[in-house]
């Protein structure tokens, strides 16, 4: 994994508002085979123009825009064994925490279909990962189109156990560790396939710190024990794959909302940390948590990581100044060290192939932003002859 040794490099989390046409094609590509080749076919194409789009405006660790999964997290249940669908069974949206009640009329306007709940998806059989073609379709994509630009590095990103079925029910294994394990299990065969096409693997773990509200409500100790198991899972599923060949993401969800029930970083940050992963990728620009790089005053960074702050965020459609993206990108600098920052954004700007954070042209600015504030902290860290 590529270090900040003579500047800040930059990257994002990874998903990046699907083409119109991609979305159209998406809609319809089961309906024939026909309509699946011209799926795949855009498909490739699109990932080669978005990689072309990130390196031109300057980013330097790039992605295939997750364009070839249908969300960041439940896309796992398209390619796994022993999940039933229940569209009838409704269940509690806990990942919302408190704030369900505390504003009903935002949520109500954010997620219409919340009052009601979210179907069920109930584990009615053994896990097994199945869909190899899809997992292998988006790194030969992603691996094509980086033969065309020069950049630094490429990651894929994957979900990690914590945030896999998140609406799910277990009714087949005999215990939550066996259920956990076996969804560990199944991921270990994405984490692998991306890690031995020579490209960086991103877990994303949203619902780790999302679940906080819920069982912290409950208890303190419900909670370390809930995401303890998970997080044990998930290094049981890194086996194997070394430490700088791995980037773990943590947000508080990317929907617009007051996200007065999101966990505070320094209740959740040693369960990050205990993660087997070179790099941490942590939400660090929006205003709940803007406050949190003080955390790193006191929490010391281990030795030999990386950390990847947000330092533009998907939360406003506001585009940072360059001086603010540099001055937040120095405080983190100061704090852990220069060659263990890379800059970042808070999330993606697509939580889900038919849901975008921003317009295309915002989430545009937001990385110009991000690249220029990257150079005019290089700039202040290296000295003026070294910030290209």
């Amino acid at each position: 994994m590529k270090r900040s040794e003579n500047r800040i490099l930059t990257t994002h989390v990874g998903s990046i508002v699907r083409p119109q046409k991609l979305r159209e094609l998406a809609e319809t590509a089961q309906q024939s085979p026909e309509n699946k080749q011209r799926y795949e076919d855009c498909l490739r194409e699109s990932v080669a123009e978005i990689v072309k789009m990130q390196a031109k405006v300057g980013v330097d660790i790039v992605n295939d825009g997750e364009f070839g999964k249908s969300s960041w997290s439940n896309y796992i249940l398209e390619r796994i064994t022993g999940f039933e669908h229940r569209p009838d069974q409704l269940r509690p949206v806990y990942w919302l925490g408190r704030d369900r009640d505390r504003f009903p009329e935002v949520m109500a306007a954010e997620f219409p279909w919340m009052t009601k709940g979210v179907p069920t998806e109930a584990c009615v059989g053994p896990i097994k990962y199945r869909d190899h073609s899809s997992i292998d379709r988006d790194i030969a994509n992603l691996k094509a189109a980086l033969r065309s630009v020069n950049v630094e590095e490429a990651f894929l990103p994957v979900v990690a156990p914590a945030s896999s079925a998140y609406d799910g029910v277990n009714e087949y294994y005999p215990t939550e560790k066996e259920y956990v394990y076996a969804i560990a299990d199944a991921l270990r065969e994405e984490y692998r396939a991306i890690y031995e096409s020579g490209l960086i693997v991103q877990i994303d773990d949203a619902v780790l710190a999302n679940m906080y509200d819920h069982y912290v409500e409950q208890s303190p100790e419900k909670y370390r024990q809930w995401a303890g198991l998970r997080i044990e899972a998930l290094n049981h599923a890194l086996q194997g794959i070394p430490e700088d060949r791995v980037r773990y993401h943590v947000c508080f969800g990317s929907w617009h909302v007051p996200h007065l029930s999101d966990a505070p970083l320094e209740e959740i940050v040693g369960f990050i940390l205990s993660v087997h992963a070179g790099a941490y990728s942590i939400e660090a620009a929006n205003p709940r948590h803007e406050h949190e790089w003080r955390v790193w005053e006191t929490r010391k960074l281990p030795t030999g990581k990386i950390l990847i702050p947000g330092v533009v965020t998907h939360h406003t459609i506001t585009v940072e100044h360059p001086r603010l993206v540099a001055d937040r990108i120095l405080r983190f600098a100061r704090l852990v060290g220069r060659e263990n920052v890379i800059a970042g954004t808070d999330c993606g700007f697509a939580q889900a192939e038919f849901i975008q954070r921003a317009a295309p042209s915002v989430m545009w600015a937001k990385f110009e932003a991000l690249v220029e504030g990257a150079r005019i902290a290089s700039a202040e860290l290296w000295g003026k002859g070294k910030s290209a």
